[in-house]
């Protein structure tokens, strides 16, 4: 995991992998990676990529919850609204002020957990912070 400050703007990446889903099991072959910018004013732009994930996307969402403990959803991804060039997505959503502050003050309490049609609890998990 890195973290990068550019004015306003926390740039937050991790990588994605079955290994990390709770209470599992992931996909032992999905893998991945996401780098969130983080706007003080709630925009949230995004660049991911997933890998071998095996069945149709259901979502992408960041939720709160340390590592190795579920949580609830924070910040809905919207993947379908995505521009999606092979398995590789760009997109920017809006959350609250308040839960972008949250999440750029303490980052390792939140991940980012992709789902498929075969994994409905999360196929690949990232823990921001880590």
């Amino acid at each position: 995991m890195s973290v990068a400050t550019v004015s306003a703007q926390i740039t937050l990446s991790t990588g994605l992998s079955g290994d990390e889903e709770v209470p599992g099991p992931g996909d032992k072959n999905g893998k991945g990676w996401v780098t969130l910018m983080i706007e003080q004013d709630g925009t949230i732009c995004y660049e991911g990529k997933v890998q071998a994930i095996g069945r149709e996307l259901t979502g992408a969402h960041i939720h709160i919850g340390a590592s190795g403990v579920a949580g609830d959803v924070v910040v809905d991804l919207d993947p379908f609204g995505a521009d999606i060039t092979g398995n590789k997505a760009t997109h920017c959503v809006t959350t609250t002020p308040q839960v972008a502050a949250a999440i750029l003050a303490n980052p390792s309490s939140y991940y980012v957990n992709v789902h498929t049609t075969a994994y409905l609890g999360g196929a690949i998990r990232g823990q921001l912070g880590d």
